[in-house]
């Protein structure tokens, strides 16, 4: 067993460190700097650009058929949902636990937003989504694996199977995971991948966009800003495809360019696999160091749920929410910067659902305030030793038991008061009915701050 090796001092953890770019992807990134040849598309049939065949190695590596580059995550959601043939004012449902470029993506594409109850493992309510999906008509679900919870993906694609909803998968957090042995991104009809410096692959920004659906590949290809150069793209449908679409589709200008896709080629394969596996030995540190901890409770993960921790998410129960911010703030002096779901205001990335007014209609969330209420988040660099997560699981478990001790002298307080009261009412020349109603006043004020 692992101790923590600080005494109540303060962790100096950079919670937010990146991996170092592979030296192939700052020699290629240097190689194309030195060339100028920033721009994905040439028109003079230059050879294959480090876009196209980023798109061309993911495709192979996740296994789908075709694979669009883009500038952003977000970009890819809302292509895909153009792409899916999503209208403006349609319904679509969503998970109410995300990050604000979900319910972006859907306003984006001019669609109407319905938001599906979260359950206390952190993953969509299934009992709910099929409620909202009968209530609402709606034909498409973007389907959030937030955080990198992966739900009963055999048991969600039954329900939108059984009413004809289709599928499409923000997999921002899940590159490397899977449910039940099948990837991530490839249960739906579509899967949006992140490449934001935070997630599994580092470009600074980007998306990628993985589909088997030709047609949704043709209109992603010219969505994205191809003009009439979709020849270029090796992971492509064929030209007649295109003629289906090349007249009907907006170029909306969200490419890659190739410095992007240069810097993050080489962070796939193998390298991809033992970021993984360092991230889910950190997480299982975590766990270890947080287990016992009271008023801390960690989500299920099923054996069927092929996780990928870059993240640890725990629930803050039995506390108030001035408690919840106490442990939060106390965390925060120690030098551990949790993010918390359960404020009022959002912060930095952090927000939720309330915080989300341009949707224009109530939600019906049950579940959701008293979840994300409790919800605490925390990243996972790599650079975290086993140390670190001991260190981490002190500062967390020392400042709950502060709660605590405050609650406890706090009621200490009450009761000495109560006693000190009590025998001056007693000794007092007062009316004993006088005496009385100060008696049953100060028991009053004991008992309500009594848990």
């Amino acid at each position: 067993m692992v101790t923590a090796s600080i005494n109540m001092g303060t962790l100096s953890l950079d919670l937010t460190k990146q991996e170092p770019i592979p030296q192939a992807g700052v020699d290629a990134a240097l190689a194309i700097m030195a060339s100028g040849k920033l721009h994905r598309y040439g028109e003079l049939g230059s050879k294959r650009s480090e876009v196209s065949s980023l798109e061309a190695e993911f495709a192979q590596e996740i296994g789908a058929r075709f694979c669009v580059a883009m500038n952003s995550c977000g970009s890819t959601m809302f292509v895909a949902l153009k792409s899916a043939g999503v209208k403006a004012g349609d319904a679509v449902l969503t998970n109410c636990f995300t990050l604000a470029p979900v319910p972006g993506a859907i306003a984006h594409a001019g669609a109407r937003p319905v938001l599906v109850d979260v359950t206390d493992d952190f993953v969509i309510d299934l009992g709910d989504l099929e409620r909202k999906v009968i209530a609402s008509g709606a034909k498409t679900l973007l389907l959030s694996h937030m955080r990198g919870h992966v739900c009963d993906m055999k048991a969600l694609m039954g329900i939108c199977h059984r009413h004809g909803v289709q599928v499409i998968e923000d997999c921002a957090h899940t590159m490397g995971a899977a449910w039940d042995g099948k990837a991530t991104g490839t249960w739906g009809r579509v899967g949006c991948f992140s490449l934001q410096s935070y997630k599994h692959a580092n470009s600074g920004e980007g998306g990628l966009l993985v589909t088997d659906d030709e047609d949704v590949a043709a209109q992603a290809i010219l969505f994205s800003g191809s003009y009439m150069l979709y020849r270029s793209h090796v992971a492509r449908p064929d030209d007649a495809v295109f003629e289906r679409w090349k007249y009907l589709t907006p170029n909306f200008s969200m490419r890659m360019g190739n410095l992007a896709a240069a810097v993050v080629r080489p962070q796939f394969g193998a390298v991809l696999k033992d970021r993984c596996a360092r991230w889910n030995q950190r997480y299982a540190w975590l766990v270890a160091a947080l287990d016992g901890v009271p008023h801390l409770r960690l989500p299920y993960r099923p054996e069927q749920e092929n996780f990928v921790a870059s993240s640890l998410q725990f629930s803050l129960i039995g506390l108030t929410k001035p408690q919840i911010e106490q442990v939060i703030a106390a965390c925060a002096e120690r030098g551990l910067h949790i993010k918390w779901f359960g404020a009022d205001e959002p912060v930095g990335f952090t927000s939720v659902w309330a915080h989300w007014r341009y949707f224009g209609q109530p939600q019906s969330l049950p579940q959701a305030e008293r979840v994300l209420g409790g919800l605490c988040d925390l990243r996972l660099p790599l650079s975290l030793s086993q140390v670190d997560c001991a260190d981490i699981g002190a500062v967390v478990r020392d400042a709950l038991s502060h709660v605590g001790q405050t609650q406890y002298c706090s009621l200490s307080t009450v009761r000495a008061e109560l006693v000190e009261a009590l025998v001056a009412c007693r000794e007092a020349s007062t009316s004993s009915a006088r005496t009385e109603i100060e008696s049953n006043r100060l028991s009053e004020q004991y008992w309500d701050q009594t848990p």
